[in-house]
């Protein structure tokens, strides 16, 4: 038979799931970790983002930054006292949900903790984000920032972009080589129409939307450290920064059909997570 013509579906993606074998590592310089160090701590990450994580590891180059399942890391440390690799570590768990991670660092508590409170990173939002607040680009001549500096001090977006805006839902023009959104009277060069709202503060952002605001280099998410709670080697207490997130009644946790069903934070577990734990 001769072959096909069809077009084919080819996979670029190089994630690979992890393996035993790494789950296990992980496990392993986890529990190894819990001797070396008199202080580990759970945080959270809010807008996650590798190359931010990446910097934090090397500021932090003397303390050893994991991050993984959640599961696998409450099973290294421990979840019931019989079962604690150190004196009152296990009460670490119920902080063990969601995007977390673990530090393990001799450091002073208040100095990990001046550190994370300065630490904060605006990016790009990505789809699926909510907006922090309302972006709309004003009628008139288009320029790069849609309007979020004075024009006097921008430029206007290139004619070459404006097949793209149109594409993106934005009701643009050329007028005399220049994009613009709404009208302009020549005479007068008074504008008239509305603008283009890009988003409104408390949506969520599809892919469009994060492709308009990338246009326009509006920075919508920050990358932030929150610190949940730290365990001291030389008290076994645990320290609460944070309160740990409710559990959920049983009843919440079966699905319609009265079957098993999974929770919210059992999918946050399944999740393969972008940062890789830190590796010697």
């Amino acid at each position: 038979m001769p072959k096909s013509k069809r077009a084919r579906v080819y996979n670029l993606t190089q994630v690979t799931k992890k393996t035993r074998e790494q789950k296990e590592k992980l496990f392993e310089n986890i529990r190894e970790s819990i001797p070396k160090f008199q202080h580990c701590f759970v945080f959270s990450v809010d807008n996650m983002r590798n190359n931010y994580l990446k910097d934090v590891r090397r500021e932090l180059s003397d303390s050893r930054l994991f991050f993984g399942k959640t599961k696998l890391t409450a099973r290294a440390l421990g979840t019931t006292p019989e079962e604690a690799q150190a004196d009152g570590i296990d009460k670490l768990s119920p902080y063990l949900t969601g995007t977390v991670g673990l530090l393990f660092t001799n450091r002073p508590p208040t100095e990990i903790q001046a550190y994370f409170e300065n630490l904060s990173q605006v990016d790009f939002a990505r789809a699926g984000t909510v907006a922090t607040r309302t972006f709309v680009i004003p009628p008139g001549v288009v320029y790069s920032t849609g309007g979020e500096v004075p024009a006097e001090h921008d430029v206007p977006v290139a004619h070459t972009l404006e097949p793209e805006l149109r594409r993106l839902n934005v009701p643009t023009r050329m007028v005399k080589g220049k994009v613009v959104l709404g009208s302009i009277d020549e005479a007068t060069g008074e504008v008239s129409g509305e603008g283009y709202t890009v988003c409104k503060e408390g949506e969520v952002l599809d892919s469009r939307q994060t492709r308009l605001l990338k246009m326009f280099s509006v920075c919508l998410s920050e990358f932030k450290v929150q610190l949940l709670a730290y365990w001291s080697a030389e008290t076994g207490a645990v320290t609460e920064l944070v309160a740990p997130p409710a559990k959920k009644p049983a009843s919440a946790k079966k699905g319609g059909s009265g079957k098993k069903g999974k929770t919210e934070t059992d999918d946050e577990d399944e999740e393969d997570v972008d940062a890789m734990e830190d590796d010697e």
